[in-house]
């Protein structure tokens, strides 16, 4: 029996090059393909595949969100994933969360491939350049509701609108964001939001 794979990518090309690709391997078929986060877990509970390959980027829901659900929803199946943003931050909260394993797009379709093996054959695969920026970063200092409070404010939105978006009262909000600033060592809300985003802590 081949290993089923469910893909959640959002560029469609992409997507369906991966699936193109890995079919022509003989033991790899992919059952399902989707283009948003929030389309993940239904797919998954209908095709129960082997292997989630899931993007990060994803409309709808944030494939780092998803990672631990999908681990939830199907304890078999391994989640792989396939990310633009190699940042050490994303890879400590992806493994965190359950993952086992964190490539970048980069690596060659052959890679995925070997990979996906690895990790049926019980192995964690984590590219390994990014593997060694993990080990030298900062951990995430951010709780989560900080980190919540600050994505809410993308976009230079007002207390006001954070608070009435995440149910709290605008004091409450003050003080994540001002703790979220105190913890990243900036000077205001759009440099730390800045910041907790390059190093992936968001």
């Amino acid at each position: 029996m081949p290993t089923t794979i469910l893909i959640a990518e959002d560029q469609a090309m992409l997507r369906s090059a991966i699936a193109t690709l890995l079919d022509l391997e003989e033991d790899l078929t992919v059952v399902a393909s989707v283009g948003r986060g929030d389309e993940v877990l239904a797919a998954a509970r209908d095709t129960r595949p082997d292997v989630v390959l899931l993007d990060i980027e994803l409309p709808g829901r944030s494939g780092l969100d998803l990672v631990g659900d999908v681990a939830k929803a199907l304890p078999d199946c391994a989640v792989v994933v396939v990310t633009t943003f190699g940042r050490p931050g994303y890879l400590r909260r992806a493994m965190e969360a359950g993952a086992k394993g964190f490539l970048v797009k980069d690596d060659p379709v052959e890679e995925l491939a070997a990979s996906i093996r690895r990790v049926l054959a019980g192995e964690i695969v984590v590219n390994p350049l990014l593997a060694a920026q993990a080990l030298s970063a900062s951990p995430n200092p951010l709780s989560e509701r900080e980190r919540e409070v600050l994505s809410a404010s993308t976009g230079g939105a007002t207390i006001a609108g954070i608070a009435g978006r995440l149910h709290l009262s605008p004091s409450t909000v003050r003080n994540y964001l001002s703790a979220a600033i105190g913890k990243t060592g900036t000077r205001n809300r759009g440099e730390a939001l800045s910041l907790a985003r390059d190093r992936g802590w968001l």
